[in-house]
């Protein structure tokens, strides 16, 4: 009988850790709190109307049953790794002979949480977001906000790329329609150099583009609290906002916290170069944003790295399996990898590389944009086995 393997978590690493194992022959079960797969890197165009809804997402249920895993939507509610087994919300038990843990993790609080939308938030955000921006329009414009913010405990926790696109997409959508006169736009960040682990040169050039459009800095100031007039910061200064658009760290699940899991400081999972999660035998494995990553200081959680270390656990319990000591190791595929969109003008976008050894920035005007829109429609394709996957090219 095949081994039982219990993937917690339906986001992109989640998917491709159940996906790998399956093609391992295991009896895979993926455990999902929605019934769908909501791909973050382009729901960037929903506030835009460029995407909708239906756009953005994959029915898992359809996911599951091309790609041969089962499916269960239910809340985690504690992972007992002593037992063996995963208790739901509602009285559900899962047990296990191994454990994926994909679940992600949650935003770091912040004072007036409901004075702001988030784009890497619930996904339903995103269209508050939408409905905020096309009464502004219709106002006959406003002051627009966006930002991110860090966690001192983790840094790999922060998540910054999608404030540059969202603000990059709302100069282009603005000046499309012909008034992006009529807005005012502001980035803001707590750091003093925001977006520096995609290196300096990389981060100068993105401030650069910001002076050229227009888009008025903030950095290096500690946000207080957020009130309904906008951003206020620890030095009691105000930056005023019609709508604000900000995307809190991350820090750990409150699962964890409910369950014998091993934790760092900021509440993630301490894992092995093999993504397995001390004291458990290798029968517990962490990925993605729920893990806690160790590395070089410009580290990133991203979703490319899910997937690989998806695919890393898959190998590595088959080798278990097997009786084999050799692990694979995710700290060899550490880097930065995105196409940063700029929106559907003659910006287009940028590459962005950065390893141990060479960080990169390759402007790509007028195609940039379609690329990106191009990897959307291979990730959802390929996750459905309509075109075959290519290595390497799984995510942004």
């Amino acid at each position: 009988m095949a081994r039982k393997v219990l993937v917690l978590g339906g986001g992109i690493g989640g998917v491709e850790a159940a996906f790998a194992l399956c093609h391992k022959c295991f009896d895979v079960e993926l455990i999902s709190n929605r019934d769908y797969l909501y791909i973050y890197p382009i729901s960037i165009w929903i506030p835009t109307g460029e995407y909708k809804w239906e756009d953005v997402i994959l029915p898992l249920e359809e996911v599951a049953k091309v790609n041969g895993f089962k499916l269960t939507i239910g809340e985690v509610e504690r992972i007992s790794t002593k037992e063996k087994k995963v208790y739901l919300k509602g009285g559900g038990v899962k047990e296990y002979d191994y454990l994926v843990i994909a679940l992600g993790g949650s935003k770091v609080k912040h004072k007036g949480s409901e004075n702001f939308l988030s784009i890497c938030g619930k996904p339903e955000e995103s269209l508050e977001l939408k409905k905020r921006i096309d009464e502004l329009i219709e106002r006959g414009g406003g002051v627009i906000a966006a930002g991110f913010g860090g966690n001192p405990k983790d840094p790999t926790g922060v998540r910054g790329g999608p404030a540059f696109e969202f603000v990059f997409n709302l100069d282009c959508y603005f000046k499309k329609r012909g008034i992006r006169d009529k807005f005012q736009l502001h980035f803001f960040a707590p750091m003093p150099k925001p977006g520096i682990r995609l290196g300096e040169k990389n981060a100068e050039r993105a401030y650069k583009m910001f002076d050229k459009l227009g888009i008025k800095r903030h950095f290096g100031k500690k946000i207080k609290e957020f009130t309904p007039e906008g951003v206020v910061f620890e030095d009691g200064s105000l930056l005023k906002s019609d709508l604000t658009m900000f995307i809190p760290a991350t820090d750990g699940h409150p699962v964890f916290q409910n369950s014998d899991l091993p934790l760092n400081e900021a509440g993630f999972v301490k894992i092995e170069p093999s993504c397995a999660v001390p004291g458990t035998e290798e029968t517990v494995w962490a990925i993605g944003d729920s893990a806690a990553f160790e590395g070089p200081k410009w580290k990133a959680k991203q979703g490319h790295i899910a997937e690989v270390m998806g695919r890393i656990v898959a190998r590595n319990i088959e080798a278990r399996e097997r009786g084999l000591e050799k692990r694979e190791s995710y700290l060899h595929h550490l880097h930065i990898l995105c196409l940063m969109d700029m929106g559907p003008c003659w910006m287009g976008g940028a590459l962005v590389y950065r390893d141990d050894k060479r960080s990169i920035m390759l402007p790509l005007p007028f195609i940039g944009h379609t690329l990106k829109k191009l990897w959307g429609w291979y990730y959802k394709a390929s996750k459905l086995k309509k075109v075959p996957r290519i290595p390497g090219f799984d995510a942004p």
